[in-house]
């Protein structure tokens, strides 16, 4: 629990720097701001009645690999349950976004970006939600229990399983101008 809490002080301690990448590497910018949020917004096409085909964004815990430098998989890795009325959205259609946002960091606050500005850097990635295979089962579990301890003791009767976005576009916005596109290729080929 000791180390955890040094990594997070150590993530917090280089965002308070200020150290993301410059606007003009989209692609590792798209790193470091998944690297950094524990949270996204995931969007989904509701399946539920009344609300069938309407767009759905839900609040889940991610994590792409324990907190601090080292800059994680770039994967972003959820904990799911059946229950829970975005997965069964997923069921039925498994496409979805995810938009993850400096704004849960210290570094939009210390610099008294609105989470609306630009500056404020923001990631949307579409694709769809897919079950790791058991040999990322692991990887996943480390990933999002080294962030997120408290999962370990959610009701086993719940049937928790390990997912991750399977990342297909790669939108950015963190500075004036517009959106920069990265493909898949480029996001996971930079180094964070």
């Amino acid at each position: 629990m000791v180390l955890l809490a040094f990594l997070c002080a150590a993530a917090l301690a280089a965002l308070a720097r200020g150290t993301i990448p410059p606007p003009e590497e989209a692609a590792r910018m798209a790193r470091f701001v998944l690297h950094n949020c524990d949270w996204g917004a995931l969007a989904t096409l509701s399946a539920q009645e009344g609300l069938r085909g309407r767009p759905f964004a839900n609040i889940f815990s991610i994590s792409d690999g324990a907190p601090g430098p080292g800059g994680g998989s770039g994967v972003p890795y959820l904990y799911l349950t059946d229950m829970e009325i975005s997965v069964q959205d997923l069921e039925v259609n498994s496409n979805a976004s995810l938009t993850v946002s400096l704004a849960q960091t210290p570094y939009c606050k210390k610099h008294r970006y609105d989470p609306q500005n630009p500056l404020c850097a923001h990631i949307i990635f579409c694709g769809s939600i897919v079950k790791v295979n058991d040999s990322e089962a692991a990887l996943a579990k480390k990933a999002l229990f080294t962030r997120h301890p408290e999962m370990e003791s959610w009701p086993k009767d719940h049937n928790w399983f390990f997912a991750k976005f399977n990342i297909t576009n790669i939108w950015v916005l963190d500075y004036f101008g517009g959106l920069k596109i990265v493909t898949p290729e480029e996001y996971y080929n930079v180094k964070p």
